[in-house]
């Protein structure tokens, strides 16, 4: 039976203006029906990445393939392709009914077949109520709603996400983040940048961090945390003569007397877990509560991105590990 192509194929991308180098050898892989994230401070190449990608601007070395097909073939990648950017490509003086009509029509798909897609399209994304308005009526969240819906007209495989809920309030956002994760649902690929990092921590089946245009790792948000190092477990007491006993056991241990709490490093290994609260018992010390504490995706960031701009030499891995260009998980 035969293999279907990775939604994305990268290897060996480069780009470079005069002497600054965007883009400095970037190897990925996204497959069909998946979400991958791309982070990266501002100036990283996140967007550089993308307008490759979408045949807007040439790499000057390396491949890279959407569905099989070289990129350089623009006319083969684009039918294949949607773009949603930070600004809503939506015409303020048109309904959003009429946003929809247009954009079937620039596809030709026909007067009667673009008013039933208007329509159901409308229906999907929670606007029919909004449809006969004009775009210039449209809250932050809805624009970004009938945009991404605009970009379905042409039924795209693969949809790219250039930080699509920026200046988006909290509930827009995680509105936003259910049609995305609905599109994955029906096969459709999600190449998205974002600033937000719970944003590819709730969405991303895949991660890429991009510092400088390397891409210092890889791997699932799980797997990207699990990397860094200070995983701690919290203990907490429900009496001072309790936490003292505790403290006096657990000399690496870090007091929070107001609290009355205890936060004690840890591998983040569930057989240490088991030995440190054994150890308690033993004692017996009685332990209220416990919480395990681990990194997150802001913790993964900063310690891959933090270096000078300036700076040749190539961001550290995080946790004693040697330092890589890339490090795939």
């Amino acid at each position: 039976m035969a293999v279907s192509p990775p939604a994305i194929e990268v290897s060996g991308l480069r780009k470079a203006y005069g002497d600054k180098t965007v883009l400095d050898g970037i190897d990925l892989s996204v497959p069909q029906g998946s979400i991958y994230a791309l982070l990266g401070p501002n100036g990283a190449g996140k967007t550089t990445v993308v307008n490759i990608l979408t045949t807007l601007l040439p790499a000057d070395s390396g491949t890279a393939r959407i569905l099989g097909d070289d990129v350089r073939r623009a006319e083969r990648i684009r039918p294949l392709i949607s773009v949603t950017g930070q600004f809503a490509a939506v015409d303020n003086l048109l309904t959003g009914e009429e946003n929809l009509i247009m954009m079937a029509n620039l596809y030709r798909l026909g007067r009667g077949r673009a008013k039933a897609l208007a329509a159901e399209l409308l229906e999907k994304f929670d606007l029919t109520a909004a449809g006969k308005a004009r775009g210039v009526t449209y809250s932050g969240g809805m624009r970004r709603r009938l945009d991404l819906a605009m970009t379905l007209v042409a039924e795209p495989r693969v949809i790219f996400l250039d930080e699509p809920t920026t200046g988006l309030d909290p509930r827009s956002r995680h509105a936003m983040w259910e049609i995305v994760r609905d599109l994955t649902g029906r096969g459709v690929t999600i190449f998205l940048t974002t600033q937000y990092l719970e944003e590819a921590d709730q969405l991303a089946d895949r991660i890429g961090v991009l510092d400088h245009g390397v891409l210092v790792a890889e791997g699932s948000a799980d797997e990207l945390k699990r990397r860094m190092p200070g995983a701690s477990v919290r203990l907490e007491f429900s009496a001072a003569e309790q936490l003292a006993a505790a403290a006096g056991l657990l000399a690496e241990a870090e007091r929070d007397p107001k609290a009355l709490a205890l936060r004690v490093p840890t591998d983040g290994a569930l057989r240490s877990l088991r030995v440190l609260l054994d150890r308690l018992d033993d004692a017996g010390v009685e332990v209220a509560k416990v919480s395990v504490l681990s990194a997150d995706l802001d913790d993964v960031f900063l310690a891959l991105t933090e270096r000078p701009p300036d700076s040749m030499e190539r961001p550290a891995a995080v946790a004693g590990r040697p330092t890589a260009r890339k490090e795939m998980l």
